[in-house]
């Protein structure tokens, strides 16, 4: 099973997929952190730390920035939070080569649990940089859906099913 949760930043996705990975395991799920650490942001390394906090010793964690395919294996629970970060770390991919590698997970049988934040919502960004991240979320967002069985947005905590 693969299933989406999309949301503005704070909506309560990560809670809500967290709940839903734990629901779908038989053995301990895994949480696939995709945070590029090397960034040096120590807000950041505070709200991971949080999630970690949050989460306990209920998934076993497995960071991974850039080739999710590679470390998921068939007939296993994974959380991936978040795909948001992951298309960042891979912005000077083509989009081609993200679309294909997320096609690549929705075939791996495994229940897979995508968190992705809502960045197409606002007005379009001045400059470049910007503009192609939110447009390559976009388009991530379109090939999640098509592959996943389930699709929920989340909005101040609570989800809606789309698909």
């Amino acid at each position: 099973m693969k299933i989406l949760y999309f949301g503005g930043q704070k909506s309560g996705k990560s809670s809500l997929a967290e709940a839903k990975a734990l629901a779908l395991a038989t053995d301990k799920p895994y949480y696939l952190a995709t945070y590029d650490h090397s960034f040096g942001d120590d807000e950041m390394k505070m709200r991971i730390n949080r999630h970690r906090t949050a989460r306990g010793e209920r998934f076993i964690t497995l960071e991974e920035t850039r080739h999710l395919a590679d470390v998921i294996q068939p007939h296993q629970t994974y959380l991936i939070d978040c795909v948001s970060m992951w298309i960042l770390n891979r912005m000077d991919e083509s989009e081609e080569v993200l679309v294909s590698e997320i096609e690549t997970l929705g075939e791996i049988d495994a229940n897979i649990v995508f968190v992705l934040n809502d960045v197409g919502s606002g007005v379009i960004p001045n400059d470049p940089i910007s503009r192609r991240y939110v447009d390559l979320s976009g388009i991530i967002a379109q090939a999640l859906a098509r592959c996943c069985d389930e699709v929920y947005e989340v909005k101040l905590g609570l989800e809606k099913r789309l698909k």
